[in-house]
């Protein structure tokens, strides 16, 4: 385990620079930190406040778009994940759970690993639009250096998450292409295959949430990944199921049971 992992590179990371607080609740017994999909900003979880009861949802806010669209964009999925938990962890006063969305589900990974080799385990991971399966062979990765405007543009509209209407206006695709790329080539970069490093081993289990008409699914050996055990749940939709069924009844059932939102 590298030491900059182990202590916290940037001590004077603003929380909420990096994490917005959906609503507050009042003396929360545990913190649902939610992390987007690929090209998807804080905002997507907009309407998670007070929906999982005694749970305090935080949307991580990523570099180079919405509210920090003048910074530069993350190149490297790792250092992302690291600068989360930076911030994360001045929240770790109550339990911390993760819930990641596509892309932001190996973010999520990553986070926990960044968290638990400071010693703060999260009670539980999410992990969104992904399946418990083994890792596409590399040449079932398609280079996002090798897709035009339209053919990106396409992709965002079948995967289910962009509005039509929105993804036709050209003032849109201005502002939103450069970040879309931008993700892609970082997970892509960090897709099995095209990196020396292996994905990290954490403790906290992992819940997979996978609509039963997601062709677009991620797919990760989440099984091989955690030591705290898998539990595989098959939603109703498509990639974006949670835009009309956001699962909150299913989190809070979850975190229950673990004796996280039982207590107090």
């Amino acid at each position: 385990m590298t030491t900059d992992i182990m202590t916290p590179r940037h001590a004077t990371t603003d929380s909420a620079l990096w994490l917005h607080r959906v609503a507050p609740v009042d003396d929360p017994v545990a913190r649902l930190i939610c992390f987007p999909h690929a090209g998807g900003s804080a905002s997507f979880f907009r309407d998670w406040g007070h929906r999982v009861p005694r749970i305090e949802v935080y949307a991580v806010r990523y570099p180079g778009r919405a509210e920090r669209l003048a910074e530069p964009v993350a190149t490297d999925l790792r250092e992302l994940a690291r600068d989360i938990a930076d911030a994360v962890a001045q929240l770790a006063d109550r339990p911390i759970a993760l819930f990641g969305h596509s892309m932001g589900a190996p973010i999520a990974l990553e986070t926990a690993a960044a968290l638990e080799a400071r010693g703060i385990d999260p009670v539980h991971l999410f992990a969104s639009g992904s399946r418990d399966a083994p890792y596409p062979s590399p040449e079932d990765w398609s280079d996002p250096d090798d897709e035009d405007d339209p053919a990106v543009i396409e992709r965002l509209l079948t995967l289910g998450g962009t509005d039509p209407e929105l993804a036709a206006d050209p003032e849109f695709q201005e502002l939103v292409l450069p970040y879309v790329r931008a993700d892609a080539q970082m997970f892509h970069a960090y897709s099995p295959g095209s990196t020396a490093h292996s994905a990290p081993s954490v403790r906290c289990p992992v819940t997979t949430l996978t609509g039963d008409a997601d062709a677009d699914a991620d797919c990760r050996p989440w099984s091989e990944l955690t030591t705290g055990g898998v539990r595989a749940e098959i939603v109703r939709g498509d990639h974006f199921y949670l835009v009309a069924r956001a699962p909150y009844a299913l989190i809070h059932k979850t975190l229950a049971t673990e004796s996280v939102a039982s207590d107090g």
